[in-house]
C-alpha cells in the first residue's frame, strides 16, 4: 500500500477549480431543488417509472501539500450536478448531468427511464425495494464548530510549514503534511415522499516523516497518528482533555499535530536503533489507530452482503462468512468477548449522516454479538435477501454522477465491559508486542488470510515495555484471530480511526468509512521479521 494511494483518494479532485472564497458561498436554494426535484420525479413517473429518486448534490473539496519548506500545491474544487435513479419494468436505471435546468432535469429523469427499461429486456429477476416511508422535509448537519473551509488557506499552509519546521529540527530529512477538507451538500428527494436535505463535513490533517542513518544508508519512516474526522476544523485544536497517555502519546476526538511531529521525529530515530522483532508466536497488544484497519479489511469487508453473494469483488473480493453460516446462528466468528456493530450515526466519525443516499434513517445494529456472525450490511433492494423487513440505511455514491450502492457503513469493536486500562492489559502479558499505527497489510480474496504491519512496535516482556522493535508483522485468519481475543479496554480508551478512500465497485468509487476499538489483546498470534528472507 503506498502513501499516495492510502491517503489522497481519486474523488477528491473530481470538480471544477474555484476560489477558495467560493466554498462559504451557499449553494442552491433547498425550496428551489425541491422544485426540481418534483420536475424529475414526476417526469419519471409519466414515462412508467414505479419508483424514482434524485440526488442534487454540491461537493466542495480542499487539498494543500506541503513538503519540507515548500508547498507542493493547492487545490479547490467544486462538483455540482444531479443523478437520478429509478425503476421501470422491474429494473433499474440511471442518469446523471452537471446541468441542473428544469429543461435539463426534466430530460435526465426521462433518460433515466430509458436506460431502466432498456436493462429490463436482459433482466433475470425484478427489483424487490424494501419499503421505506417518506419523511417529508428534513435536514441534517455534521455538528461542526468551525467549518474548515473557513479558515484561510495561508493559515493552513502556516501551520503545516511550522509541522515541516519542527521535523527537520528534530532531524528529520524528510517531511511532507497535508490538510484535506471536504464537504458534501446534499438533498435528497424520492417518491416515497422524503425531502432530505444534508450538509456533511470531513477533515483529515496528516504527515509522514523520514529519517536517513548516514551510516548504513537505511531509513526509517512514522505516518501521523491523526485520524480522518467528520468533524470541523476544531479538531486541530488540542485540549488536555482528549490526549491518552501511555507509551505513546495519542489523541481521541482532538489533534495536537505539532505534538505528534515532535513525537514522531523522535520515534523514527529509535526505529533505525530498533531491533529486529525475533519471529515467533506472541500476544498482541493493538492500539485503536492500528486495529481500524484489521477490522476494516477482516471484519467489515466479509460482512458487506453484495460481496457474500459474489454480486461484487472488485477491490476486495467476495466472502467466507457466506449465508449458510449466519443462518446457522452459531458461527463462532470470534471470541465471547467479541461484540461489532455498524453505526452511521457516530459522532465525528467519517461516516456519519442523519439519512444514507436512499433516504433511509440511519440507526446502529449488531454484526457480531458475543462473537456470534447475526447479521451483515444491507440497503433497500438486498434486504429481503436476508428476511429483513427494510433496509439498514448504508447505501452511499461518492457523488451526485455515480448510482449509489452499497457501502459500508462505520464497523466497530464495541469497548470491555469491565474497568480496563493499557497499562493494565500491559501489566498482564508476558511475550507481547505493543503496535501502534497502522501499516502496509495483504488479504486473500475471501478476506480470510492476512498479513498486518504497523508504525510502531514495543517488545513486551513480564509486563513491561522493553524498547523498541521493527521488521515486525504478524499473520493469522480472520476467525482463529478473532478468537484469540483475550482482552478488550475499556470505553475511556475507545478511539476513532478511518480512512478516506475505501474503494469499491467498477467503476470505482471511494467511501469515507471509520472504524472505532478500545486496546485490545490477542493471545498467541504468529509474528514474523520482514526483513528476513524466505
Amino acid at each position: 500500500m503506498s502513501f499516495g494511494a492510502l491517503m489522497v483518494p481519486k474523488s477528491l479532485f473530481a470538480g471544477n477549480d474555484i476560489d477558495p472564497a467560493h466554498a462559504l458561498v451557499g449553494g442552491m436554494d433547498v425550496a428551489m431543488k425541491k422544485q426540481l426535484a418534483d420536475l424529475a420525479l414526476n417526469a419519471a413517473r409519466a414515462k412508467g417509472a414505479t419508483y424514482a429518486d434524485v440526488r442534487i448534490g454540491r461537493y466542495l473539496n480542499q487539498f494543500i501539500l506541503t513538503r519540507e519548506k515548500r508547498v507542493q500545491s493547492i487545490s479547490n474544487t467544486e462538483s455540482f450536478g444531479v443523478g437520478i435513479r429509478v425503476i421501470a419494468n422491474g429494473s433499474w436505471g440511471f442518469a446523471a448531468s452537471n446541468n441542473v435546468t428544469r429543461e435539463d432535469i426534466i430530460r435526465t429523469a426521462e433518460r433515466a427511464v430509458a436506460v431502466a427499461k432498456a436493462n429490463a429486456k436482459i433482466m433475470t429477476e425484478p427489483v424487490q425495494l424494501a419499503p421505506q416511508k417518506g419523511y417529508g422535509d428534513v435536514s441534517w448537519k455534521t455538528p461542526i464548530q468551525q467549518n474548515a473551509f473557513s479558515v484561510p488557506v495561508k493559515d493552513k499552509v502556516d501551520l503545516l510549514l511550522q509541522v515541516n519546521d519542527i521535523a527537520l529540527q528534530g532531524g528529520a530529512n524528510f517531511v511532507n503534511s497535508a490538510i484535506m477538507g471536504v464537504n458534501e451538500q446534499k438533498f435528497f428527494a424520492s417518491t416515497d415522499g422524503s425531502y432530505i436535505d444534508q450538509d456533511v463535513h470531513r477533515l483529515y490533517p496528516f504527515f509522514v516523516v523520514t529519517k536517513i542513518d548516514k551510516a548504513s544508508g537505511k531509513f526509517e519512516t512514522r505516518r501521523s497518528l491523526s485520524s480522518p474526522v467528520g468533524m470541523g476544523y476544531e479538531y486541530l485544536t488540542p485540549t488536555a482533555d482528549n490526549k491518552v497517555a501511555g507509551v505513546v502519546t495519542r489523541y481521541k476526538n482532538r489533534y495536537d499535530i505539532l505534538e505528534d511531529v515532535k513525537n514522531a521525529t523522535a520515534d523514527v530515530a529509535q526505529k533505525i536503533k530498533a531491533k529486529s522483532v525475533e519471529p515467533g508466536k506472541y500476544d498482541l497488544v493493538l492500539d485503536p489507530s492500528h486495529l481500524w484497519l484489521t477490522i476494516h479489511e477482516s471484519v467489515a469487508h466479509p460482512t458487506e452482503l453484495d460481496r457474500v453473494l459474489g454480486y461484487e469483488a472488485n477491490y476486495a473480493g467476495t466472502s467466507f462468512l457466506t449465508l449458510d453460516k449466519w443462518r446457522s446462528g452459531n458461527f463462532q466468528f470470534g471470541s465471547k468477548l467479541v461484540n461489532i456493530v455498524a453505526d452511521k450515526l457516530q459522532p465525528g466519525s467519517l461516516g456519519a449522516v442523519g439519512y444514507d443516499d436512499e433516504g433511509v434513517k440511519c440507526k446502529e445494529w449488531d454484526i457480531i454479538k458475543d462473537g456470534i456472525l447475526v447479521n451483515y450490511q444491507a440497503i433497500r433492494d438486498q434486504a429481503h435477501i436476508i428476511g429483513l423487513k427494510e433496509s439498514q440505511g448504508c447505501c452511499y455514491a461518492q457523488s451526485w454522477e455515480d448510482v449509489q450502492f452499497q457501502r459500508m457503513p462505520n464497523i466497530s469493536l464495541k469497548p470491555g465491559k469491565d474497568p480496563l486500562s493499557v497499562d493494565d492489559m500491559i501489566r498482564n502479558v508476558e511475550k507481547g508486542i505493543y503496535i501502534v499505527g497502522d501499516g502496509s497489510f495483504s488479504i486473500d480474496q475471501q478476506r480470510y488470510n492476512f498479513q498486518f504491519g504497523g508504525q510502531l512496535f514495543y517488545e513486551i516482556k513480564d509486563g513491561k515495555i522493553a524498547g523498541m522493535l521493527k521488521d515486525v508483522a504478524y499473520q493469522a485468519n480472520t476467525r482463529e484471530f478473532w478468537n484469540s481475543c483475550t482482552a478488550i479496554a475499556d470505553k475511556s480508551d475507545y478511539r476513532l480511526g478511518g480512512a478516506f478512500n475505501d474503494g469499491k465497485g467498477q467503476p470505482g468509487q471511494a467511501n469515507a468509512v471509520s472504524h472505532g476499538s478500545s486496546t485490545t489483546r490477542f493471545n498467541g498470534v504468529n509474528v514474523i521479521n520482514t526483513a528476513r528472507k524466505i
